[in-house]
């Protein structure tokens, strides 16, 4: 860490003697490092039009790149996680992408998205098994919200095979034993954790539906 310290301020040290020295005759003819590769990891599949976009920073000051512009290129491509810069002098930029995670799939308009850990609804002709199918509208925040309650509970996300959302907010959940959870709006993780508990005990082993909307209630069909 030291040491990248000192590098930046040597950095810094170098420039300041550069534009100390320099009056405005020279300034204008002095010619800055400029961009002539550009190299993009993290993408199984490298998109043309990512390139495309990209190489128009080709040549350009790399001192004063307009990273709000690489921003924008980057929020218009729905598989891109986060993405870091790296400025590697005198002329390589480097840019390291981590790919949005597919979550589940749903349907809108009669064609199949994914959904995406970036909040963003991706259609790919890419094929993904084992994904949970999302049933009716939804706000993808609030299924991302779900997404972490369930990460925090005894539930497995991979067992779940359908998810029902509903105008209030509210969910069902399908796990692969085909029994049907009916969630609250509130206290997810908690009825949750009940209902696994429920179905982990033999006396419940042909449990069809379970159904805690209700505060300190429990129905449970067989």
């Amino acid at each position: 860490m030291l040491q990248l310290i000192n590098r930046k301020i040597f950095f810094y040290f170098f420039l300041f003697i550069i534009f100390g020295t320099l009056n405005n005759k020279n300034f204008n003819k002095f010619d800055f490092p400029k961009i002539n590769s550009i190299k993009i990891y993290g993408l199984e599949k490298i998109d043309k039009d990512l390139i495309k976009s990209l190489e128009l920073f080709k040549f350009s000051n790399i001192f004063f790149i307009d990273e709000f512009e690489i921003k924008k290129i980057f929020e218009k491509n729905n598989l891109v996680e986060e993405y870091k810069i790296f400025k590697k002098y005198p002329s390589i930029l480097e840019i390291k992408i981590i790919e949005t995670k597919f979550l589940a799939k749903t349907n809108k308009d009669g064609k199949t998205f994914f959904v995406g850990s970036n909040g963003k609804l991706i259609e790919t002709k890419k094929e993904f098994k084992n994904l949970p199918y999302i049933f009716g509208d939804f706000d993808i925040n609030n299924f991302l919200n779900l997404k972490k309650i369930i990460d925090n509970s005894s539930l497995d996300f991979t067992q779940i095979e359908n998810l029902y959302s509903f105008p209030s907010g509210r969910w069902d959940i399908e796990i692969l034993s085909e029994t049907l959870i009916k969630l609250p709006n509130q206290n997810i993780k908690e009825s949750l954790d009940l209902s696994l508990d429920l179905l982990n005990d033999k006396k419940f082993s042909n449990i069809k539906q379970i159904d805690v909307r209700q505060k300190n209630q429990v129905i449970v069909n067989e």
